[in-house]
């Protein structure tokens, strides 16, 4: 029987599920290594992310419940486990990056969650502390959470928000937590005011996104984009027809790209239309992908929300809150036909909360042998053929490019 190449087997193994390869770690301790290893995580998510494979739902109900659901198979549903545990307590989805969900509870506490391999982290606590605000007062959290590849680092950002109760008094003060050096530390320049309440952010090129007012009294909406590279905000462009008051917005992340929801009156029907921005940061790349009337779709973001195109691009995935049975559903929008497809999912509730992520092996502050970037870096100096070799002179030039035998060739025999 012939024996696969390294290679051919890395190509095998970057191609199959989180759920799979946890199993395989116990093939041998070489395989265990291998899978652990920094390299083999970065290229099985690469793989993913290419193919838009291992793509799963993540559905929250009742404050504290979740299922995983299949995105290809949506009737294959497993329950997950709360990262702390089987308590019934109020879990809420910060956001979702690369395999790990930022989550945080009722008591204030946030967790790095990656929920495929059930490793989760609990993060330092932070306290943002106002000097000398109002007696009376509303104060408003917001969050977004994402990955820089320039540092390799994923980070969470938290902005607490307190305005006066005749808008006479009004501050923001922004931290950002990066997992890398597992600490928070103050972000400066966010001087906006946030139109929605506890809103989320989302990411896009690698930058978080909010709507804004530039200030409580202001009229005229913005996009401000935290880079998590730079550590900076910056204003995105809107396309024109955003200076109309009357439109409802609201702004998503779909496929890697701003996606921009707007709902407004037209000739006695409520339009809902849906954005794309092609090229990130050029205002002319703002393209619409559809625009639906009722009764397509129960009108009104955020009662409308898209989640994902398909593979082809031909198809939207909205979660639709609410709808004309009182329910929550899931349906593909064929943007071609304009036609509806409800997706079946098996033993999911009337009302709940769902979220887009990829499965990963990605890991929270680990730091496993770099087994594979070793073998690697030795295969372009071992350039001889092993059958040619006896034992002492192949340990010999194993021992020359830095690597012993068995590290290399036991999970092979």
């Amino acid at each position: 029987m012939a024996i696969l190449s390294h290679d051919m087997t890395l190509d095998i193994l970057r191609c199959l599920s989180v759920k799979d390869l946890l199993r395989f770690k116990c093939v041998s301790k070489f395989w265990c290594s291998w899978i652990d290893d920094p390299y083999f995580i970065k290229l099985h998510l690469s793989y993913s992310l290419k193919t838009n494979t291992n793509r799963s739902l993540i559905v929250r109900h009742c404050k504290y419940q979740f299922l995983s659901v299949n995105y290809d198979s949506p009737k294959i549903t497993r329950r997950l486990k709360q990262p702390l545990g089987e308590q019934k307590k109020s879990i809420q989805i910060l956001g979702s990056c690369n395999g790990l969900l930022a989550v945080e509870d009722e008591n204030g506490r946030m967790l790095l969650w990656n929920p495929s391999t059930r490793k989760y982290q609990v993060l330092p606590s932070t306290e943002i502390e106002f000097s000398s605000p109002p007696i009376r007062y509303s104060r408003s959290t917001y969050c977004g959470f994402g990955y820089d590849p320039v540092s390799d680092d994923y980070k969470l950002v938290r902005i607490v928000q307190l305005l006066g109760a005749n808008d006479e008094y009004f501050h923001s003060e922004a931290k950002v937590y990066s997992l890398r050096s597992n600490f928070w530390r103050r972000i400066k320049g966010f001087c906006f005011y946030f139109i929605f309440y506890r809103q989320l952010g989302f990411l896009a090129n690698n930058v978080l996104h909010w709507m804004v007012f530039k200030t409580p009294e202001s009229s005229s909406r913005n996009l401000v984009g935290f880079d998590l590279r730079s550590e900076e905000f910056s204003l995105v462009e809107l396309p024109d027809f955003c200076i109309d008051e009357n439109i409802y917005l609201n702004v998503k992340a779909m496929g890697g790209h701003l996606c921009l929801t707007s709902t407004y009156w037209e000739l006695g029907d409520i339009v809902a239309d849906v954005w794309i921005m092609k090229e990130y940061g050029v205002k002319e790349s703002w393209v619409k992908l559809m625009s639906s009337t009722y009764p397509d779709l129960i009108p009104g973001s955020p009662s409308e929300v898209p989640l994902a195109s398909s593979k082809n691009g031909d198809k939207v995935l909205f979660h639709l809150k609410f709808n004309r049975d009182k329910r929550d559903s899931l349906v593909w929008y064929d943007l071609g036909s304009k036609r509806i497809e409800k997706v079946g999912i098996r033993g999911v509730p009337i009302v709940y909360d769902v979220d887009l992520y990829v499965e990963s092996l990605v890991p929270l502050n680990q730091k496993p042998p770099r087994v594979l970037e070793r073998w690697i870096a030795c295969v372009g100096k071992i350039s001889f053929s092993i059958a040619n070799l006896n034992g002492n002179k192949m340990a010999e030039t194993l021992a020359s490019a830095g690597m012993s035998r068995p590290c290399l060739f036991k999970a092979w025999w």
